[in-house]
């Protein structure tokens, strides 16, 4: 029985990269634009159902259409898939749109535009999740950087989280701001008003970056002038590795809750940094042979990385390698541990084997083999200060803030947003600079608090008082 996922794609670049990440699900399965199989592998169509729906009609054949929501608050970037290749595929139903937009202001997506869109959605989505068998969970596409995909992004992600499905994994694959590559003025405010939310409700946030997919497009895959769609197909690769072990049977299977169980360790710390191997030139193609440990080095080299931060300022708290091809379990992980062992430094000490290994013998199309890693690191903090120094620049002096406050929203939010984000970074560098001793004595200390607790909460609620010598509980 397949764990469905319903994926959400929300604003410009959540439907841009969501687009691009179907049309390589209807590649990896057989699929062709209309939905209807015309592989040759039964592999393709064993758990096909965890992303789309079975639609069978009669003297027609079987019609798979995909478990997704697109949204936005301008009609254009629906009414653009609509009308192209793949909108066929789509149901005709699960294209919500508003009329007005929100001119990149959070505020918009989250308190008046988005707000009045909510139901709705959550209509839409309350179909397609009545119609599952076993909903695994929710998998968010969005950017942090505008209006919608931030604004509206966080408003769904509370919703699910507090009111319709608590009890279901919410990973989301989020685009951060760049300091490089930038779209608007006011990206530092929007971001950091959506980690905050992102901290609180998300049980898995995947980051990736324009500078990070640029650097890895022109330098390696040797595209001059990347545009958005040669972007969109390298976090496609990605997201298709990370999923590839619900989407296929394999030797060592894991689910979104596995990830998330091995990933993350403390509840707020579960944003990740993804990789994947191998990324080459198309041209070179015939010159490169990759085996098991050439794919696990490249894993965990900066350059492979879909964030821009350099991993050897932090510590891997904990990561998981998903391997897809033919690949003998022990060469794999013997190929993880030998890196662990050259690189010991680069991980924390006080969590032992914290690199998990999923495989997979379904390779990508066109490829023998391939891998994708997803880190928990502490350098991840380098992006959360980058956008907390240019939000504090701008915030010192109350700049473009009446568009916010213009929207019903309080001045408090961005202080509360603000401190929440040091915070973050701070349990960041807290555990990057731990040792096993700092987390024995720190554990000692949390069971002596708490039987101290006990102790005293003992002696407020018996108080005895001696009357003629017999003990009476005094009410």
């Amino acid at each position: 029985m397949p764990r469905e996922i319903i994926n959400v794609q929300v604003g410009q670049a959540g439907n841009q990269v969501g687009e691009s990440f179907w049309r390589m699900l209807l590649a990896e399965h057989g699929l062709d634009e209309d939905g209807h199989f015309q592989g040759k592998d039964g592999q393709q169509l064993a758990r096909v159902g965890v992303f789309f729906t079975e639609v069978e009609l009669t003297g027609l054949p079987t019609k798979y259409v995909p478990r997704s929501v697109q949204i936005d608050l301008e009609e254009g970037v629906t009414n653009r898939i609509r009308s192209g290749p793949l909108g066929k595929l789509y149901r005709p139903d699960t294209y919500i749109a508003g009329q007005s937009g929100a001119g990149n202001n959070w505020a918009k997506g989250f308190y008046t535009e988005g707000a009045e869109l909510m139901d709705s959605i959550l209509d839409v989505v309350r179909k397609q999740a009545e119609d599952t068998e076993a909903l695994q969970g929710f998998q968010i596409l969005h950017s942090l950087g505008g209006g919608t995909g931030a604004g509206l992004g966080s408003l769904l992600l509370s919703k699910f989280r507090e009111v319709e499905y608590p009890d279901r994994m919410l990973a989301t694959y989020s685009i951060l701001p760049s300091p490089k590559v930038s779209e608007t003025v006011v990206e530092p405010y929007n971001a950091l008003l959506s980690v905050h939310q992102l901290v609180e409700n998300s049980d898995m946030t995947l980051c990736i970056d324009n500078e990070a997919l640029y650097d890895v497009t022109q330098r390696t895959l040797k595209v001059k002038e990347p545009t958005f769609d040669d972007l969109n197909t390298v976090v496609s690769q990605v997201m298709c590795g990370v999923t590839t072990s619900l989407r296929f049977p394999g030797q060592l299977n894991g689910d979104l809750r596995k990830l998330a169980m091995n990933l993350i360790p403390f509840p707020r710390l579960h944003f990740l940094m993804p990789s994947y191997a191998p990324f080459y030139d198309p041209k070179a193609k015939a010159f490169h042979r990759w085996n098991v440990k050439d794919l696990t080095n490249a894993l965990f080299d900066r350059h492979n990385l879909l964030v821009a931060v350099d991993p050897r300022f932090g510590r891997y708290l904990t990561a998981a390698t998903i391997f897809r091809g033919r690949v003998a379990s022990q060469e794999a992980e013997h190929a993880v541990l030998d890196l662990q062992r050259k690189n010991s430094a680069q991980f924390v000490e006080w969590i032992p084997d914290n690199v998990s290994v999923s495989l997979c013998s379904v390779p990508p199309v066109g490829q023998m083999q391939a891998a994708t890693c997803l880190a928990n690191s502490t350098a991840v903090q380098e992006l959360f200060t980058r956008s907390l120094a240019q939000f504090s620049a701008m915030y010192k002096r109350r700049a473009f803030l009446h568009w916010y406050t213009g929207e019903g929203m309080d001045s408090m939010e961005f202080t509360e947003a603000e401190s929440n984000t040091r915070d973050l970074i701070a349990e960041y560098q807290q555990y990057q600079e731990a040792t096993v001793d700092d987390m024995e004595e720190e554990e000692y200390e949390e069971e002596v608090s708490a039987s101290y607790g006990q102790v005293q909460s003992a002696e407020e609620t018996e108080e005895v008082v001696e009357i003629g010598g017999e003990p009476e509980f005094e009410e």
